[in-house]
């Protein structure tokens, strides 16, 4: 199947009812259940080949073969940079309500393609585990395992494997950033608060900011605008709660840290200092906008440099469908990240604290 952009409005929108609480969550997020636990998954979207092109080199790469976890790995061309200067890293984590998705499916290759040749950066997409068959934290802890993964390739005890080069050689291993969005971006949010407490374990690896990207959220109690946006067209409630109940450890509520950060605030930043800058982004159209403004008020209270966009037009998961919505995303992401000068501005840059 041909991804496109027009195809993928007929996927998400042709087939939704305008109330969505009448629909089965399964058959929108073409799931089903089998007898086991497992699910069976029809393609939302086609997967890509890890194809290279005039702008980026394209690898995949084990993570874990125990666990069948792997690495698609981007490299801007030409993929040296200049003497003297190298490339910040983005360990990337897709979005799809820890449920489905994966590295190689068309709108996630996509943006890593053109977030490596934009910044320029060396991005890493980590496949990670799906729940239900491996419940949350599984998809936490592969995100760990990618840092670990760099920090091998930043000290040398790692074989460089099917890379043309040492990723020593154009990396920047000092300038690493955590970026996803959806359950990515809360993927990446709590591989972070991990990183936080064993940031010795991965020196010389360090994690200079976090790029969440319309981060998803839970709670037993509703706000206000999961109430207003119940039917969204690409994320309703009736699926949300589907996909919560499928991914947290099995007997908890969405109240539980992995959901709630609001009601776990004290557990979840006990002894941590330093975390790192955030950019928060989200659409107005997003029925958890309202979890996604407590989010980054709930970093600002911890002491954390915050800088938001929420207030652009879109539902959750728009940059899926639209062209524009990717793009200005991609901006955002290398205006924090690179600061206004591209990739060599200099690393200590200063992050304005944006007060919501």
């Amino acid at each position: 199947m041909e991804f496109s952009f027009k195809s993928c409005i007929a996927i998400f929108y042709g087939g939704k009812k305008s109330d969505c609480t009448a629909m089965d969550p399964y058959k929108v997020l073409r799931i089903s259940r089998n007898a086991d636990g497992s699910l069976t998954r029809d393609a939302i979207f086609p997967l890509s080949p890890p194809s290279s092109d005039a702008a980026v080199l394209c690898r995949d790469l084990p993570l874990d073969s125990a666990r069948r976890t792997g690495i698609r790995l981007f490299l801007p061309l030409p993929s040296l940079p200049p003497a003297g200067s190298k490339l910040p890293v983005i360990v990337y984590i897709h979005g799809g309500g820890f449920i489905i998705f994966r590295a190689a499916s068309s709108p996630f290759h996509g943006l890593c393609s053109r977030l490596a040749a934009a910044l320029p950066a060396v991005v890493l997409s980590v496949d990670y585990r799906l729940a239900p068959e491996h419940r949350l934290p599984a998809a936490f802890e592969d995100a760990l395992d990618a840092l670990f993964w760099l920090r091998a390739h930043a000290t040398g005890a790692s074989a460089e494997g099917n890379l043309p080069f040492p990723l020593t050689e154009c990396a920047d291993f000092s300038r690493c950033f955590l970026m996803g969005d959806s359950a990515g971006a809360t993927i990446a949010f709590h591989a972070a608060l991990r990183a936080a407490a064993i940031q010795d374990s991965l020196a010389p690896l360090s994690i200079a900011g976090l790029v969440l990207d319309q981060p998803y959220f839970g709670g037993i109690e509703r706000t206000d605008s999961e109430e207003r946006l119940k039917n969204g067209k690409i994320l309703s409630l009736a699926e949300n709660d589907l996909m919560w109940e499928l991914a947290l450890p099995e007997g908890v509520d969405r109240d539980h840290e992995y959901s709630n950060p609001f009601k776990n605030e004290e557990k979840l930043f006990a002894g941590l200092r330093d975390f790192p800058p955030c950019l928060v982004r989200g659409h107005t159209g997003d029925p958890l906008l309202d979890r996604q403004k407590e989010f980054a008020r709930l970093l600002q209270r911890r002491g954390v440099i915050v800088v938001t966009s929420l207030e652009s037009d879109g539902c959750h998961g728009v940059e899926l469908i639209d062209p524009s919505k990717e793009a200005e995303a991609v901006a955002e992401a290398k205006k924090f990240i690179c600061g206004d000068g591209g990739a060599e501005a200099p690393p200590s840059a200063p992050i304005e604290s944006q007060t919501l």
